[in-house]
């Protein structure tokens, strides 16, 4: 949220990352506006910690990232700290162990995901951004990778996040390029879903995220499952291929069928 219209009740704060909390949607807030939300390490192990923490929440029904500050989503890493942490081979395959972390905490997490990038979003934020279900930004927004002008390599798990998103050709020319993208540009290439005017991005992702919200949450839970497993080229079993009915057997499913035949607005529990 902007600095003057925070909504919801702080929920925890690990320094670089703050949890605010507005019933059933959380906003996960990358906290450090004056390096324009840049990570450093600190950032990498408290977002992996959130993230988690959240993911175990059968309350939550929708997450949001979003930086702090308004100007940027992540300007990609803290690189000032890169000849005391990522300064050889060694050191690289350590710093990248809270950043894999990271990343998985949120593309696993049960809950939808959804980015609200704001400003910049380069290298680590965009990275961050790609492992999301939904993406929103405003017109503001910026977009690149250019690992390739401080001799620096993607690692697999981004660029596998990259290629699922928006293909080998559009994220070669991200990387090869080092070219900044505008949020237009994003949009056309795929990197984001929907551009927002800047002086009403943050209601459309808050009304993006009610909706959400406002569904089914085991069947949100489902989808998501599921879409990954398409993405396995592996036949589907004949257990699988059953598994999407037994939303039937829910309690959700007899409340969303009595509500609409009712014509109210379903109340979902969960169960």
């Amino acid at each position: 949220m902007s600095q003057g219209s925070q909504k919801g009740n702080q929920q925890s704060n690990k320094d670089t990352v703050l949890v605010w909390r507005e019933g059933d949607v959380a906003t996960v807030v990358l906290n450090r506006p004056e390096k324009l939300n840049a990570f450093n390490l600190s950032m990498w192990q408290d977002l992996g910690t959130v993230m988690l923490e959240l993911g175990s929440d059968e309350a939550l029904r929708c997450v949001v990232l979003r930086g702090a500050g308004g100007r940027a989503f992540a300007a990609g890493a803290d690189i000032a700290e890169f000849k005391k942490v990522r300064f050889s081979s060694e050191q690289a395959a350590d710093y990248s162990k809270p950043m894999d972390r990271a990343a998985d905490a949120i593309r696993d997490c049960p809950h939808p995901t959804l980015a609200f990038i704001e400003g910049a979003c380069m290298g680590g934020g965009l990275e961050i951004a790609a492992q999301c279900d939904l993406r929103i930004a405003n017109q503001s927004a910026k977009f690149g990778i250019p690992v390739n002008k401080i001799g620096n390599v993607l690692p697999y798990p981004a660029m596998i996040a990259l290629v699922d998103l928006v293909g080998r050709s559009v994220t070669m020319e991200l990387l090869l390029e080092g070219r900044i993208f505008s949020a237009e540009e994003a949009y056309t290439k795929g990197l984001v879903g929907r551009v927002v005017e800047d002086n009403i991005a943050e209601a459309e992702v808050y009304n993006s995220a009610r909706r959400i919200a406002e569904g089914a949450p085991l069947v949100a839970r489902w989808h998501k499952k599921h879409a990954t497993r398409v993405q396995n080229s592996s036949p589907l079993t004949a257990e699988e291929l059953t598994q999407p009915f037994r939303c039937c057997d829910t309690e959700d499913y007899k409340e969303g069928i009595a509500a609409f035949l009712d014509k109210r607005k379903p109340q979902f529990k969960g169960k």
